[in-house]
């Protein structure tokens, strides 16, 4: 089968390699031409595709990378993995819109399209559709077919693989989800069919608001724990031992990444122009989230001042500036807020992180390796990802102080969130 998948980034390369070892004939289209090259070198930018692999299904011939439209003619599914940002809390879909117009130029009768990227119900058959259908000059459910089925990527989960992940599948009549369900059986364990695309989408940001609202709260928590001197982590612990009605979920510095802080807003922005009411969880969540690395800095200066050292001056350490433990992704990550307020305040930041390749230039802080010399060099040092890199006996050994956002270290030196 002709697959063209629309997007290279973290969920579109891993779908495209593997459909290609599977037997497809995969196309990889991405828009961005530095990425296409790597990815015709063989080189994986996407933690979850090793280059090996990658290198395999180019030398095979299953897979090729371009950024030239009109190679994607032809194909007989399409499945689109673009971005979806917030922009100011409204959803930014015009890489959607343009997506789908260049796939409609090129979609011809009998051909599927697949939206995967996250985004409010009513998507697909709203947007998508009728963008396909004005490109094409063809009738979705009669001349083509279309679905969704909602990404599920969890960067550097070990015990969840990506086609081990059950998979949501839904098409906007009976023939598209027949088809769109027996393309995904050949690439995951599991598929789930779900009896409408809204499900599905409303199934997505479900499965990411529960998070976002459980860190939240556990979140704010820490923060009350804190201050009745009640040690949160014990208490966790203490809780997870009931084996039901308890999900185990704990504090940090804030969320990060490409879906936590904006999949939830979706919903949030759904429900405010349609419905005319708000998200409240949602909107909560979110506020309690995006003031945690003010909380984690509070909490630093705090620790200094009893120290007798002022922030001003002082020399900050921060290990890991990923947004997930042991991932390769710095996109909305906590670490740049905790690090901007730092510097605001006159502390002299540097950030260590292994996971990033020494070329990288998104990091706002100056980079450091986490020696003993730069641990015992810092006038204190944040713990914000505790990454299986970091040697943490050395770390309690040689740090003067440690704010410990993840509960690894222990010591009279060391402070937990």
């Amino acid at each position: 089968m002709h697959v063209v998948v629309a997007g290279q980034g973290y969920v579109g390369l891993p779908l495209a390699v593997r459909a290609a070892e599977v037997g497809h004939h995969v196309v990889g289209y991405d828009v961005d031409p530095h990425r296409v090259q790597q990815l015709t070198a063989g080189q994986s930018y996407v933690e979850d595709v090793a280059s090996s692999r990658l290198r395999a299904v180019l030398d095979s011939g299953a897979y090729s990378a371009t950024a030239d439209a009109t190679e994607l003619a032809g194909f007989d599914i399409a499945v689109i993995t673009v971005p979806t940002p917030l922009r100011d809390g409204v959803p930014d879909l015009t890489y959607i819109e343009s997506c789908a117009r260049t796939l409609g130029e090129h979609l011809r009768s009998g051909a599927t399209v697949v939206l995967e990227s996250t985004t409010y119900p009513g998507t697909t058959e709203e947007l998508l559709l009728p963008i396909l259908e004005k490109a094409s000059d063809l009738k979705g459910g009669m001349d083509f077919l279309a679905g969704f089925s909602p990404e599920r990527i969890a960067p550097g989960n070990t015990r969840w693989s990506f086609d081990g992940t059950p998979k949501l599948v839904s098409g906007i009549d009976a023939a598209s989800l027949d088809v769109i369900k027996g393309f995904y059986d050949g690439i995951f364990q599991t598929t789930v069919p779900v009896s409408g695309t809204k499900v599905a989408e409303l199934a997505k940001l479900l499965e990411n608001t529960f998070r976002f609202v459980n860190i939240s709260m556990i979140n704010e928590m820490a923060m009350l724990a804190a201050s009745l001197g009640v040690n949160i982590w014990e208490a966790i612990d203490a809780a997870a031992t009931k084996p039901f009605g308890f999900t185990r979920f704990t504090p940090g510095p804030g969320v990060g990444g490409h879906c936590l802080p904006v999949d939830p807003m979706f919903l949030s922005w759904k429900a405010q122009q349609e419905l005319g009411v708000p998200f409240r969880f949602a909107e909560l969540a979110a506020e309690v989230n995006r003031h945690m690395p003010d909380y984690v800095v509070r909490r630093l200066v705090e620790a200094l001042n009893k120290h007798g050292i002022s922030v001003r001056r002082s020399r900050v350490l921060l290990l890991g500036l990923t947004y997930k433990f042991n991932a390769t992704d710095l996109r909305n990550s906590p670490s740049a807020r905790v690090a901007e307020l730092l510097i605001d305040l006159g502390a002299d930041v540097v950030g260590a992180e292994p996971n990033i390749p020494d070329d990288n230039t998104e990091l706002n802080v100056p980079r450091v390796d986490a020696t003993p010399a730069e641990i015992a060099a810092a006038d204190a040092v944040v713990l914000l990802m505790d990454h299986p890199r970091f040697d943490l006996p050395m770390i309690e050994k040689y740090a003067t102080y440690v704010l410990d956002c993840r509960n690894r270290l222990s010591g009279k030196n060391v402070e937990t969130l």
